[in-house]
C-alpha cells in the first residue's frame, strides 16, 4: 500500500464494497471527476492491483456440498517436477485454489466435490493422476467460518 494513496485506498475499498459501481458513482464516491476516477482505476488495473471483476457463486448453488483440504506431496521439488505438476492442476476445474507450501507438504489444495461418491472420482480421476505425486492427505471441511475474498485495504 506504500504506493498507493488516499484516493487510490477509497477506490479499493470501494470496489470490494460492490464491484459493479458505475464510473460515476465511483468518482463521486472517492472525490474525483469521471475522468479523473478512469485514469486511476486504469492505472491501478494496468499496475496488477486490481487484477479482475469477477461474480462470486455458491458452491452450493452448483450442488458442491463439499469441500476437500487436500495436502499433496510430490517426489521431488526440482524446477520441472513443480511446473508440470502445476500445469496439470491447472486443468482440473474442481480446483479452487492450490498453494505451493513450505513445510512438510509441497502442495494445499481446496477442491470442490459434489459428494464423497464425486470426490472418489476427482481423487482416482485427477489427484492420483497429477505428475509426480507420491502423497495425498485428505481432510473435508464440515463448516465454512470465513471465505473472505479480499483483504483489507
Amino acid at each position: 500500500m506504500a504506493h498507493l494513496d488516499t484516493i487510490d485506498a477509497a477506490i479499493l475499498k470501494a470496489l470490494q464494497q460492490n464491484g459493479r459501481i458505475s464510473n460515476a458513482e465511483l468518482a463521486e464516491r472517492v472525490g474525483l471527476s469521471p475522468s479523473a476516477c478512469s485514469r486511476r482505476l486504469d492505472i491501478l488495473e494496468k499496475s496488477g492491483t486490481v487484477t479482475g471483476y469477477h461474480a462470486r457463486i455458491s458452491p452450493k448453488a452448483l450442488d458442491y456440498k463439499m469441500i476437500a483440504i487436500v495436502h499433496i506431496s510430490l517426489s521431488g521439488q526440482f524446477a520441472k517436477t513443480l511446473a508440470e505438476f502445476e500445469a496439470a492442476v491447472k486443468l482440473c476445474p474442481n480446483v479452487l485454489v492450490c498453494y505451493l507450501m513450505s513445510g512438510e507438504y509441497d502442495y494445499i489444495l481446496r477442491v470442490a466435490a459434489k459428494d464423497l461418491e464425486d470426490y472418489e472420482r476427482i481423487h482416482r480421476d485427477w489427484l492420483s493422476a497429477f505428475p509426480h505425486v507420491v502423497k495425498i492427505n485428505s481432510s473435508f471441511a464440515l463448516r465454512e467460518i470465513i471465505d473472505r475474498p479480499n483483504v483489507g485495504v
